[in-house]
């Protein structure tokens, strides 16, 4: 039994030492969900079509009475106007990437433009900080987001723990320690704008068009995100 608890202390000790060489960064993937219905796939659309017909040949018959009487039921003197607000907004015709009152049928990321853990000049990412002495991950990618767009009262955390996680190795210089990356989702909740700072420049994107900014990391990304 003492065996057994000195083999567990030498390998926690192992593991903390292996944790303690690498640098941990709390990664956020804000996203927007859709405002509106997506348009239905016409294979979808297709399929409920030949439904409704196919029930109409076995449908009950009323007598005609009957229907005269529906279709009496509510008239009246008043008139409703509706118009469906557009699904193309202003923003998708000048395809303004700096609003979030675009692709309102889809779900939009945010990425901001400056430096980053690992990169030695400004590139595209998501929010993100190093994990220093916060009390968990989870409290790390709130603080993350916080330095980017401010109060968080207009913010969703999906969960305690990260959707996935990624390991960057240094490609020449092996003094300097890997990097991990843990992502966390959030989401937009009551809100059209965010006073973004912190960053040279900021664009909310749908999941292909992410997908463009990151090539090298397409398939991970694909993957981890479902939309």
């Amino acid at each position: 039994m003492k065996m057994q608890r000195c083999c567990s202390s030498a390998i926690g000790k192992r593991w903390f030492s292996s944790f303690n060489n690498d640098k941990i960064v709390a990664s956020v993937l804000f996203e927007r969900l859709p405002v509106v219905v997506p348009k239905i796939d016409p294979t979808v659309y297709a399929f409920q079509e030949f439904s409704f017909r196919w029930r109409q040949q076995y449908r009950r018959e009323y007598p005609e009475s009957f229907l005269k009487k529906s279709d009496t039921r509510g008239k009246g003197d008043y008139q409703i106007d509706y118009k469906p607000a557009p699904r193309i907004s202003e923003a998708d015709k000048t395809n303004d990437q700096r609003s979030l009152q675009r692709a309102l049928d889809k779900r939009l990321y945010l990425l901001v433009h400056g430096t980053t853990q690992g990169s030695g000049k400004p590139v595209w990412h998501f929010p993100e900080k190093v994990y220093e002495s916060e009390e968990n991950l989870r409290k790390c990618a709130e603080s993350a987001l916080e330095s980017f767009i401010g109060d968080l009262s207009h913010t969703y955390f999906v969960g305690n723990a990260p959707m996935g996680h990624m390991v960057m190795q240094p490609t020449e210089d092996k003094k300097i320690p890997s990097i991990k990356r843990f992502f966390f989702k959030s989401q937009v909740i009551a809100a059209n704008k965010f006073d973004i700072r912190k960053c040279d420049d900021f664009v909310w994107v749908t999941k292909d068009e992410l997908l463009e900014y990151f090539p090298e990391q397409a398939e991970f990304l694909n993957k981890m995100i479902i939309s």
